[in-house]
């Protein structure tokens, strides 16, 4: 139960923090409270360009935006994002009640948005499910939130689980759906950002959570899946990767090369990041499935600090050159969709 509470940490006295709401009732902003709906708000947008406004409060339960909710925005009611938590506890081995098998990794996810024009802000999406809880389970993967639409907007959201923590990923192996996280905090254990997606996180907060395991690594931050075609994958500029584990029981990322696309070529570069003690600064990547060492991957970093971001053995951290680091950029990543306002 210690990490449910402290999942909801911090909302005792927030629920005060907001006496109206943001804007007047309208049928182009919806509200939602304590003992609504979120998705029954969702379900009513009836247009482009509305808005849910999640007043403070825990809302349990899984929330799809399905892609004719074009340009939507579903924000907190108030700027602390601790205020309002959509959360629920289910994971990839979890049976469905109808007996019709598992959710899957995608399909245990707290939040789901397939949505163009998709901005979240202010707001908490975890999934508490917990392995010890769950001994019999195998399929561990408990996604926060799935994300796939072209121009999908993440300002000041926490992400909360552990494992597969944000699902970042396109609507097809040929799209190149981008995505820009903003000011987020996103908490996780194995592979807790993994995916397909076009996706640059700037100025975000990484921190790998302690795991009571004899092994290490204990787990990776990044494991990327982009498509070949695709010459952007992840961007990470201007965050940091904090632990609250042991020195060294993590590594940045591993590739990710899945079973139904084996042409991926997996993209990360972690540039001016603040990189912790958490991290294996020796030995920072590793390998998902040893027919697709990192080592062929497009893996770069570029002026990082910090005790984890050390280059004690350079074969082990490919950087960037200067000129290199020019086309690795916000702008290069996310071309005329500019969510950061000036560059």
């Amino acid at each position: 139960m210690l990490r449910r509470r402290t999942l909801l940490a911090g909302l005792t006295g927030l629920a005060s923090a907001v006496t109206s709401p943001a804007h007047a009732r309208s049928h182009a902003t919806l509200h939602v409270r304590p003992g609504d709906s979120l998705q029954a708000a969702v379900d009513a947008v009836d247009g482009p360009g509305r808005t849910v406004v999640v007043h403070p409060g825990t809302y349990r339960e899984a929330v799809v935006v399905p892609p004719d909710k074009a340009e939507l925005t579903i924000r907190g009611a108030c700027r602390d994002p601790r205020a309002a938590v959509l959360v629920l506890d289910r994971a990839n081995g979890t049976p469905k009640p109808d007996g019709s098998g598992t959710y899957g990794t995608a399909g245990s996810a707290t939040f789901t948005s397939a949505a163009p024009g998709l901005t979240v802000r202010d707001l908490t999406l975890a999934n508490d499910w917990l392995r010890a809880d769950h001994p019999d389970i195998t399929g561990t993967q408990a996604v926060a939130a799935y994300v796939t639409g072209d121009r999908t907007h993440f300002e000041n959201v926490r992400l909360l689980a552990h494992q597969d923590t944000l699902f970042a990923d396109t609507t097809a192996l040929d799209a190149f759906d981008r995505q820009y996280f903003h000011r987020c905090y996103i908490e996780g254990d194995v592979d807790f950002v993994f995916g397909r997606g076009r996706s640059v996180f700037d100025a975000c907060h990484f921190h790998t959570l302690r795991r009571d395991v004899d092994f290490t690594p204990k787990g990776m931050v990044f494991a990327p899946a982009t498509a070949r075609a695709d010459p952007y994958g992840f961007l990470a500029l201007r965050g940091r990767i904090t632990s609250g584990a042991e020195d060294g029981a993590y590594k940045i990322a591993r590739p990710w090369v899945p079973s139904y696309e084996t042409t991926a070529w997996p993209s990360l570069v972690v540039r001016d990041t603040w990189i912790g003690p958490g991290i294996d600064a020796a030995g920072p990547y590793t390998n998902m499935r040893d027919a697709y060492p990192w080592q062929t991957m497009r893996f770069r970093e570029y002026r990082n600090t910090g005790p984890g971001a050390v280059v004690t053995v350079p074969e082990n951290r490919p950087q960037l050159t200067a000129e290199e680091a020019a086309t690795h950029t916000r702008q290069t990543y996310l071309g005329d969709w500019r969510p950061y306002g000036r560059p």
